[in-house]
């Protein structure tokens, strides 16, 4: 005689209020991602769930929610560029959030050299990257993407979201990293 098995226990999900809030504390890089249409076409939205996800090879990842209306452009692009947000970069930041606006009427962005992919010259840091994948997760895609270029500009500290609210870290100097460290 066979014991019957029970069926698997589904682990209990919070709920998606206490989620929110509890995310609301994990410091994030305000980004702008973009891309452009075989039209021609500009898209771009602020993103702060962008992270790196491997070395080897290098891989990045952007999280994008499946009602955006760039879902469909950035989903089905051949390349995007993150544009890691400088620490001026506040009303942009919220232009690219915002709805029903254009977003590109700043004329902020030129074109990453040698494409037609659109990007903010003066970002703390560019990623060029290839699309590898688009992995469904929830509610959002996953981008999956390889870096095939990089910038950096060392004039400014990056843009951060932390508790529902931009901040610009604090820049340590080399005098108080060194002090740090002896004590």
């Amino acid at each position: 005689m066979h014991a019957a098995q029970s069926p698997p226990r589904q682990p209990a999900v919070i709920a998606s209020d206490q989620f929110r809030d509890a995310m609301a504390r994990l410091a994030a890089p305000v980004t702008v991602v973009t891309t452009t249409d075989p039209d021609g076409r500009r898209w771009g939205f602020t993103a702060s769930a962008v992270t790196s996800v491997s070395l080897d090879p290098p891989l990045i990842l952007v999280g994008i929610t499946r009602g955006s209306t760039c879902h469909q452009p950035l989903t089905t692009a051949a390349e995007f560029v993150v544009n890691v947000l400088a620490d001026h970069h506040e009303t942009l930041a919220r232009r690219f959030a915002a709805h029903g606006v254009d977003r590109f009427a700043g004329g902020d962005f030129d074109t990453w050299p040698g494409t037609d992919l659109p990007r903010l010259a003066d970002a703390a840091v560019l990623l060029r990257c290839t699309v590898t994948g688009v992995v469904p997760a929830g509610d959002h895609d996953l981008l999956l993407g390889a870096p095939v270029e990089a910038r950096t500009s060392g004039s400014s500290g990056a843009l951060v979201w932390y508790q529902r609210g931009f901040h610009v870290p604090v820049q340590t100097s080399q005098e108080n990293k060194a002090a740090v460290r002896a004590a």
